[in-house]
């Protein structure tokens, strides 16, 4: 029986890692998207920004791939970040039908922004972990992302 003080219990769901994980991600998306409100920038964008902020010259698929985002799905993202003037296109010198990607002056400025806002942000929702526990935390959700499927 629930007591009236929010203590409802959750039966099996509490031993499902699943069901944490869920919980725990839908609270940091909530927290990451109030950080970066008023810079327009998506989870998504920043991780491309961020891929091609570390790995400038770097082509639409090997974006997609190191993200897990689909092709068709990438299309829409560059074209977004290049109209936003976060990145620019070239063409690419070993393949002239494909193009690479580097920031530009703003889209580095919003990458450094975009950063400090991110450590604001998992340093206030992370405070009651060390930082051993938070490099475990990061490690064991490392091996379950490469986990096979069965």
């Amino acid at each position: 029986m629930a007591a009236d003080n929010d203590t409802t219990a959750l039966g099996s769901l509490d031993s499902f890692v699943g069901y944490h994980m869920r919980r725990a991600s839908a609270r940091m998306s909530a927290d990451f998207s109030a950080a970066m409100a008023d810079t327009g920038i998506r989870q998504v964008t920043f991780g491309v920004l961020s891929v091609i902020a570390a790995n400038p010259g770097i082509n639409q698929g090997q974006i997609g791939r190191a993200l897990g985002i689909q092709r068709a799905n990438m299309v829409a993202l560059i074209s977004e970040l290049t109209d936003a003037g976060y990145i620019s296109r070239t063409t690419s010198p070993e393949d002239r039908r494909a193009f690479v990607f580097q920031l530009t002056d703003f889209g580095s400025a919003a990458v450094a922004d975009g950063l400090a806002r991110i450590r604001r942000h998992e340093d206030r929702l992370l405070c009651t972990l060390s930082a051993e526990e938070r490099d475990t935390l990061i490690a064991l959700l490392k091996r379950i992302q490469a986990a096979e499927a069965e």
